[in-house]
């Protein structure tokens, strides 16, 4: 039998070299993107962001925040796109120096070319256990926003729709379309041949 080793979430914090990483069942797992989901990623932050600066809302993260939220896995890491934490969930509104066991309150995932569609749904999976009340999972090649809220049904949203913060960001509104760079002409869509 092969012995591998496993990491804790207390050495992976403080481990170097692990930007673009997480910690899955004691393992490094690579958090691989492409441009155009980084493009998404940025995007929809500055947008979060600067609807919660202007409200006074909590604080928004980017992808190297850690959650350790997760009961059923002790030795997971996640690491979403953006989370957002609202204001008088950290102790003296202050963010950990390090990784947190609180649950956020959003989660945005842009799905990236590297992408498994196992890996995804794991994460998903993970952050419904956790109990998140509103995650984003963020599809740029299809141009759709997966929305899970917490007692409420799936909704898959397209170009055409609005995704709104409800309830977790009420007031929050961008249309789906503008969260994408514009669609190529059909001329310029890679053939299917």
């Amino acid at each position: 039998m092969i012995y591998k080793p496993t990491i804790t979430p207390e050495e992976f914090e403080e481990m170097s070299g692990v930007d673009h990483m997480e910690l899955v069942d004691g393992e490094l797992r690579e958090k691989g993107m492409g441009l155009e989901s980084s493009f998404v990623q940025t995007r929809l932050r500055r947008l979060v962001g600067n609807f919660v600066d202007e409200r006074g809302l909590g604080m928004v993260f980017d992808g190297e925040a850690g959650y350790r939220c997760f009961p059923h896995r002790p030795r997971l890491v996640r690491k979403p796109d953006a989370s957002f934490v609202r204001t008088g969930r950290f102790p003296n509104d202050r963010p950990p120096l390090g990784y947190t066991d609180l649950a956020p309150d959003l989660v945005v995932e842009v799905i990236s070319p590297n992408d498994t569609s196992f890996e995804v749904q794991e994460r998903l999976n993970d952050f419904l256990l956790a109990q998140v009340p509103l995650i984003w999972m963020v599809d740029p090649h299809t141009r759709t926003v997966h929305v899970y809220s917490l007692g409420e049904p799936f909704r898959r949203l397209t170009d055409g729709d609005e995704l709104t913060g409800d309830p977790v960001l009420p007031g929050f509104r961008v249309r789906v379309a503008a969260l994408f760079p514009p669609p190529l002409p059909p001329e310029l869509e890679p053939s299917s041949a």
